[in-house]
C-alpha cells in the first residue's frame, strides 16, 4: 500500500528547496562545483529522516553528500533537519537507486553509504536488494579505486549474503562485524539504528573497497538444474 502524503508535504519540501536536486541528470562529473573547495563527492542509497546524513556531513565538512530518497514523506524530514542545522554541504534527489548511472559519472563518488536496505527475504526477489550484482556493478563503475562501499543492516542472513557478492564483485572487504554496537555506540547512526540499539539488536556492517581499475564484471548468474526426464 502507498503511503498517504503527509499534510502540507508540498509547501514544506518548497521551502527546503535550495538543498534539492530537480535535474540531476544535468550534474554529472560537475556534483563537486556545488560546495566550494569540496574534497569529495559521496551519496546515499536511501536517507530516511536524515539522521545519519547530517551527522556525516557535519563531520566531513569539506564533503559535499547527495542524499537519494525515493520516499517523499521522509526525505522532506531530512530536508528541513539539514536546512535547520544550516548544513551547506547537503543535497537531495528524489529518484530510486537504480538511477544512479545517469546521476554521477564514472568515479566521480569516492564513498557510497548503503544503511538498512529493504531485505527482500524472498529469493526471486534477491536481484531487488541493493547489495545484488546489478547494483554493485553500478557502485563500482562509480567508484575510483581505493573509493568504499560502507554497509550496515540488522539482518544478519542478508548480511553474509550481501558479503558474497561484494567478493564476487572484486571489492576487497574490511571492518567486518556482526555486532557493531557490542562496545558501545560505534559511529554516526541512522534513525533505525537508534530504535535497534536501543532495543539490543545487533548492527552487522562492513566497509567493501574498490581494488581494481576496470570496468565491472557481473558474476555468471547460476545455473538451473536440468529437469528430470
Amino acid at each position: 500500500m502507498r503511503m498517504r502524503n503527509k499534510k502540507n508535504l508540498i509547501p514544506r519540501m518548497e521551502k527546503c528547496a535550495a538543498v534539492q536536486i530537480f535535474e540531476p541528470g544535468s550534474l554529472p562529473g560537475r556534483w563537486s562545483s556545488l560546495v566550494p573547495g569540496c574534497t569529495d563527492v559521496r551519496a546515499e542509497m536511501g536517507c530516511g529522516k536524515g539522521q545519519f546524513t547530517a551527522g556525516v556531513a557535519k563531520e566531513n565538512p569539506g564533503s559535499l553528500i547527495v542524499a537519494l530518497e525515493k520516499v517523499p514523506n521522509a526525505m522532506v524530514t531530512a530536508m528541513e533537519r539539514v536546512c535547520a542545522e544550516e548544513l551547506k554541504n547537503v543535497r537531495f534527489i528524489d529518484t530510486d537507486v537504480i538511477n544512479l548511472r545517469d546521476i554521477f559519472a564514472p568515479g566521480e563518488l569516492s564513498v557510497i553509504y548503503v544503511n538498512f536496505p529493504d531485505p527482500w527475504p524472498r529469493k526471486k526477489e534477491a536481484k531487488h536488494r541493493l547489495t545484488a550484482p546489478r547494483f554493485l556493478a553500478m557502485y563500482w563503475d562509480l567508484l575510483p579505486v581505493g573509493g568504499r562501499i560502507e554497509y550496515k543492516t540488522d539482518q544478519a542472513w542478508l548480511f553474509d549474503w550481501s558479503l558474497e557478492q561484494f567478493t564476487l564483485m572484486g571489492f576487497a572487504l574490511h571492518d567486518i562485524t556482526h555486532d557493531l554496537h557490542e562496545n558501545g555506540v560505534t559511529g554516526i547512526m541512522t534513525n533505525y539504528e537508534s530504535r535497534f540499539y536501543a532495543e539490543g539488536v545487533p548492527i552487522c556492517r562492513c566497509v567493501a573497497v574498490k581494488t581494481e581499475d576496470r570496468p565491472a564484471v557481473l558474476p555468471e548468474p547460476e545455473k538451473k538444474p536440468a529437469a528430470e526426464e
